[in-house]
């Protein structure tokens, strides 16, 4: 009975590995890039909409602002009306906000969250299965993504930076558990031969979406005008547009997810039931060659019987060092990756306005705090330059980076991800990042006065993020794990990587303007670190899943029992 049922598993796998590209396979990459989409979208955003919130919330003129009473200009010895950096506002306010950190922990709000829910819906994608649980973090990033687009501040109570901060915390628990979900759905009802293309496809549309948000911050600007002329606090409707857009494409996918069937990898390696994952590889090769994304099917519970297979065995598991080494490889690298990507992704505004990239030419100002003496040297748009010129030349210098860096990076890694393999891709992009970084750390006070110089090596280093680690890092965990592990592998190496992105938005990104040369040198090190962790992980091109997790059967006892099969 038991080669019987080893037989019968063999051969269901052997149909998925061995499919042909279809339609259905498209449905799965669709259905999952465009929750993709939406989660780069949401996140990447807020560093365009903090400007705005700052100076509708914040300033105490319709201009830009003025230096807080207790402030002069040291070198005038008078109480200046300035026009200051929309990014500068906490930085000089005189209360809660007297801080660089409360700007990066709104940034990194989505990454706390997107903590949680990848650690969460990790472990539950494995306990309960793929379809019970896909669909739900996309009912979350809705909600949470109205809430934001709708935060105010209380009369007494949270003001509105404190209310942001927790709907965009929901946001990213719901951003989060879409990490784990869509990888090992995605990977689990893929053939062997597309399999990294598919999961890079997937996440390839972050590109799209980082991309998107500039456009959308260009087009609402730009209709928006002659009202932002008239009264700079209509700054407040571009911001709240831009965060409720991001939920247009949740809710498109959300019902496709709903509605997709369990994947036959969990329903006999987790669920022990050969029988229905035979008959549900029979239906997903007949979809294959449906001309219909939408395809779906449903059936009734029915009682059949399953065979016991092996679980709760996570530590005895990854308590084997060749498959510990793996987990290790996969965290860290991710770890390792995001602290950078992160860190210059969310200050990618930040960086470009310190080499003038982004907007008009700045003046600098020493502010002298009048009871102490104490100075700090700022640096202000001359006080003749409006926000709106501010704020679009920002978007566009977004878009630029984006079309000539990150979207190409994305897309080149989907074409060549099953010629190369994973593990060439991520150490050549580990490598390149690390020569980049190191070279704009050494030479920066020559290159920041070089416009062109700068964004060749800035625009080098987005595109071998992405044609590099950044897919990589995404798409092994989801290929190197048992079934009834891949998911909370996916979901800890994930998780492990946001860890990395609060470090460099929150401990890191702070200081930026202040110490550019040792920020850059750190990231440097910290990505070469990265190509030493890759050592840990095994090359996944043209292997099967069931090859990759060295185990060759899961079945621990034929005897079959009877138990009510799940629609």
């Amino acid at each position: 009975m038991a080669s019987v049922v080893t037989e019968k598993r063999a051969k269901a796998f052997a149909h998925l590995d061995e499919a042909r590209l279809g339609w259905f396979h498209l449905r799965a990459v669709l259905v999952s890039g465009v929750g993709f989409f939406a989660d780069a979208y949401d996140i990447f955003v807020i560093s365009q909409c903090l400007p705005m919130i700052y100076q509708v919330y914040f300033s105490n003129t319709d201009n830009m602002g003025t230096y807080p009473a207790q402030y002069v200009n040291s070198s005038a010895g008078i109480n200046d009306t300035i026009s200051y950096l929309p990014t500068q506002a906490l930085s000089i306010w005189t209360s809660l906000y007297n801080n660089i950190h409360l700007d990066a922990m709104l940034k990194a709000s989505t990454n706390w969250g997107n903590l949680i829910g990848q650690l969460g819906f990790g472990y539950l994608g494995d306990k309960l299965g793929r379809k019970k649980m896909y669909g739900i973090e996309l009912i979350i990033m809705i909600v949470s993504a109205i809430g934001s687009a709708l935060s105010a501040p209380a009369s007494r109570g949270f003001d509105i930076v404190t209310v942001l901060f927790i709907w965009r915390f929901f946001l990213g628990v719901g951003i989060g558990g879409d990490y784990p979900m869509s990888a090992v759905i995605t990977s689990e009802f893929a053939n062997v031969r597309y399999r990294g293309m598919m999961l890079a496809a997937v996440f390839a549309m972050q590109g799209i979406g980082i991309l998107v948000g500039g456009v959308v911050f260009v087009a609402t600007l730009s209709y928006m005008k002659p009202y932002i002329d008239n009264d700079i606090y209509n700054l407040d409707y571009v911001w709240r547009i831009a965060l409720g857009v991001g939920v247009i494409p949740a809710v498109v996918a959300v019902y496709f997810r709903l509605t997709i069937p369990e994947t036959p990898r969990y329903t006999v390696d987790v669920v022990g039931d050969t029988d229905k994952a035979e008959r549900d590889v029979e239906k997903v090769l007949a979809l294959n060659a449906v001309r219909d994304v939408t395809s779906n099917w449903g059936s009734e519970q029915v009682a059949i019987t399953k065979v016991t297979v092996k679980s709760n065995d996570f530590g005895s598991y990854f308590g084997k060092w060749s498959h510990l080494k793996v987990l290790i490889g996969a965290a860290y690298s991710w770890f390792a990756l995001d602290i950078a990507w992160y860190g210059l992704s969310l200050n990618q505004s930040t960086i470009l306005g310190l080499i003038n990239f982004n907007g008009p030419a700045k003046i600098k100002y020493v502010a002298k705090d009048i009871a102490t003496g104490a100075t700090k040297n700022y640096t202000f748009y001359d006080p003749n330059v409006n926000v709106y010129d501010y704020l679009y030349q920002r978007a566009i210098g977004n878009i630029i980076i984006a079309c000539a860096g990150t979207v190409p990076g994305y897309w080149v890694a989907v074409g060549l991800i099953e010629v190369m393999g994973r593990k060439p891709i991520q150490y050549l992009g580990f490598a390149v990042i690390t020569v980049v970084l190191i070279i704009l750390a050494a030479g920066w006070d020559q290159i920041s006065t070089n416009t062109a110089a700068f964004v060749v090596l800035f625009t080098i280093a987005q595109f071998f993020f992405n044609f590099g680690p950044n897919t990589t890092t995404f798409v092994v965990p989801g290929e190197v794990f048992p079934t009834r592990w891949r998911s909370t592998g996916h979901g800890i190496s994930a998780a492990c990587g946001k860890v990395g992105a609060v470090l460099g938005i929150q401990a890191v990104g702070p200081y930026f303007l202040a110490n550019v040369k040792i920020v850059l040198g750190v990231f440097a090190a910290v990505m070469f670190t990265g190509i030493l962790s890759t050592i840990l992980i095994p090359e996944t091109k043209n292997k099967t899943l069931e090859e990759l997790s060295l185990e060759d059967n899961v079945i621990v006892d034929e005897t079959q029992v009877e138990y009510v099969a799940p629609a």
